[in-house]
């Protein structure tokens, strides 16, 4: 065979740049394992039965009352009071173990960290919390009232139901943002924080695309456009199986009597005043000089929210590591296996790098959940 050799480029030869590639809006990435077709309803819960019971028995629904405070409410004067509203969380593990709180973005629910509780719920007591107007939780009285300060406050409310903190606390993209405020302003309540793809700034375009997209209401008149709407609005949680995007997807909407189709499970009204901060870049840079505890930041390498920049500003702090998620967006499910085994020995203080690129896992078993067989091996971990 004739051995070809590399001819080394002369004194003015110059390298091309190199681009980020940007995707299509319709671009996924692949999706491993069998996809689900279906045709009516009564296929689409008899495969939830399927899908959904690995999880039966392994969690309890519970609720506390969180009060609305009258400085957080803008309607006129003369009808602010307190008022109750009533706020669904999961709770997995034995309830002696100390506690790690999840909360999720704009438009998730507390079953979304399934995966991830089923995982760590033998080393922690994990509480996955529906934010006010999404998922199980109830309905603020008026649209002004959905704001950061008020899932700020809500949160807060919460550790103190839950006994008052310290406690471990995860939050992705609008969660993450709650969680930095949190941190700052009440220390003593978060031990440890983890960002899941998300930093104390986020860019006004990316904040105004995907205000957009949510602030509207859907009806799902059948199977198919369902799994195809919400699996275009996932294409960022990465190379999961169809198994892991039904089971969000699940939890994310219900059937409507008055639609005849599955509709989204939360208070349009909260899009809608999300739609409406979005006008502008979150900036909260200030805050996050106050945060003291030790941070994990969870990247999507192909995420539009969490840019470069950002989390070089973040590592400037030497409380910070990072890990990056390949062929992932904005943000991460956290249903991978190793991802999962990361953030555990992150929390049991086992990991010394300061940045590090975690590899797939194997796919789970799509019938039954199982807690994490082992650690990865030693080529997951890959200081940058």
């Amino acid at each position: 065979a004739r051995r070809r050799t590399r001819r080394a480029p002369g004194p003015m030869a110059r390298r091309a740049p190199v681009r980020r590639r940007r995707h299509e809006p319709d671009w996924e990435p692949p999706i491993p394992g069998r996809r689900r077709l279906l045709t009516t309803w009564d296929d689409y819960m008899a495969l939830a039965k399927r899908i959904i019971a690995r999880f039966d028995h392994q969690f309890d629904l519970k609720y506390f009352d969180y009060l609305h405070p009258v400085k957080l409410q803008r309607c006129h004067p003369r009808f602010r009071k307190p008022y109750p509203v009533k706020v669904a969380y999961t709770e997995w593990g034995d309830p002696v173990k100390p506690i790690m709180v999840t909360v999720g973005g704009v438009a998730n629910t507390a079953m979304r960290f399934n995966y991830l509780s089923a995982d760590l719920e033998h080393d922690f007591r994990m509480v996955n919390m529906d934010w006010v107007g999404r998922g199980r939780s109830g309905w603020m009285a008026d649209e002004r009232d959905y704001s950061l300060a008020t899932y700020v406050e809500q949160l807060r409310q919460l550790i103190d139901h839950l006994g008052g903190g310290p406690v471990v606390l995860l939050g992705s993209s609008l969660g993450g943002s709650a969680a930095i405020e949190l941190a700052a302003r009440y220390p003593k309540m978060v031990g440890k924080l983890i960002l899941n793809d998300i930093g104390p700034y986020i860019p006004v375009g990316r904040r105004r695309r995907r205000s957009q997209t949510l602030a509207r209401h859907y009806v799902f008149r059948d199977p198919a456009d369902l799994l195809r709407r919400i699996g275009a609005s996932q294409k960022n949680d990465g190379p999961i199986s169809d198994d892991i995007r039904f089971n969000v997807t699940f939890h994310q909407t219900r059937w409507s009597d008055e639609e005849m189709g599955r509709i989204y499970r939360h208070d349009v009204r909260a899009l809608q005043a999300y739609r409406e901060d979005a006008k502008h870049s979150l900036d909260q840079w200030k805050l996050w000089k106050k945060v003291r505890c030790p941070v994990l930041v969870v990247h999507g390498m192909l995420s539009d929210a969490l840019l470069a920049p950002t989390i070089r500003r973040m590592q400037e702090s030497p409380r910070v590591q990072v890990m990056h998620v390949p062929d992932t967006g904005h943000t991460p499910v956290l249903s991978d296996r190793n991802q999962n085994w990361f953030i555990k020995a992150w929390l049991a203080g086992e990991i010394d790098a300061r940045e590090w690129t975690v590899l797939h896992a194997p796919l789970r078993d799509p019938l039954t959940g199982q807690p994490i067989p082992g650690t990865p091996k030693k080529e997951a971990v890959i200081p940058a």
